[in-house]
């Protein structure tokens, strides 16, 4: 399916919807970086402190690696990071903005000449496919607690295909946010300098660029809250006026209240997200969290068998 035909399909939904993954033009991902930065949004700053402290131990349990792969690599930075102490061989950076990551990958290969590095754009909700790439011990990297954008069965999915392309070696080096009180979780979605409203409200131009539409941002709103059954923080453009929508061929009608729903973000118990992990297939999970239990770093192994 066409990003095109995938976008004005979600649109003319029931429940109309835009993929998370179009949140991340150039612009995207820069306000996404800004957002790492706002006092409210304790993920990255949590995930980082958790990563400087328990540096050694997930070297320790990593042991090695020839492939580093970063699953929504933006920047590059968390991965760099890990390069002195696991020393991949070769680097794969995995996101869906072109330009932003190869101007990364740019950057960082000038620092760490020794590594051979190569950017991908992927949509992880598709299957994905390393060829080449099959006898060598690959640790899959997933920080920031992106799989939260995953339904648990999508993630479950998702894992499933990650152990499959271990080949029964390597692991995946994941970050994952956890439930904690409903405030905290509030407000590091509605930041108060309006850096996660920019950020969900770029989408709209962003997708009038790739189908032709004439969505006008001031006309939209910014709207997320915490969905307590669920367990997730829901993300949404909401409507401030009655408005038509048009792009080449078709055209949407929104009332004033109307909702396009844009991320789910997921929360996770520990013991949750460890037995999804081994539903997937791996075997030893390591686990390091903070002081607050905010949030959990994992690494979980595959198990290769022993060669007689």
């Amino acid at each position: 399916m066409s990003m095109i035909t995938e976008i004005i399909q979600g649109l003319q939904a029931l429940r109309p919807f835009i993929l998370p993954q179009y949140f991340y033009d150039e612009m995207g991902s820069k306000l996404f970086e800004a957002i790492t930065l706002l006092d409210e949004y304790y993920p990255t700053r949590t995930e980082q402190k958790i990563m400087a402290h328990s540096m050694d131990a997930i070297a320790t349990a990593v042991n090695g690696c020839d492939v580093l792969i970063d699953l929504g690599a933006g920047n590059c930075q968390k991965a760099s990071q890990l390069f002195s102490k696991i020393k991949p061989k070769q680097y794969l950076a995995l996101d869906i903005s072109k330009d932003f990551l190869e101007a990364a990958i740019a950057d960082l290969q000038k620092i760490y000449p020794e590594i051979e590095m190569q950017a991908q754009v992927v949509d992880l909700h598709q299957p994905l496919r390393f060829p080449g790439l099959e006898l060598k011990k690959k640790i899959f990297f997933y920080p920031g607690s992106s799989i939260g954008n995953f339904t648990p069965n999508q993630a479950l999915q998702l894992l499933n295909n990650l152990a499959e392309e271990g080949h029964d070696q390597g692991g995946v080096l994941i970050g994952v946010d956890l439930v904690k009180d409903h405030e905290t979780l509030e407000l590091a979605y509605n930041d108060a300098l309006g850096v996660t409203a920019a950020f969900n409200l770029n989408t709209l131009q962003h997708v009038n660029r790739i189908i032709g539409s004439d969505f006008q941002v001031n006309q939209w709103r910014h709207h997320a809250i915490f969905n307590a059954d669920q367990s997730r923080i829901e993300m949404y453009l909401q409507a401030k006026s009655d408005q038509t929508v048009t792009w080449p061929n078709g055209q949407c009608t929104f009332l004033e209240g109307a909702l396009i729903h844009t991320e789910n973000s997921y929360k996770y118990t520990q013991e949750g997200f460890v037995d999804l992990l081994q539903q997937a297939g791996f075997k030893k999970v390591h686990t390091w969290t903070d002081a607050q239990h905010y949030f959990l770093v994992c690494y979980a192994e595959l198990h290769r068998p022993n060669v007689i």
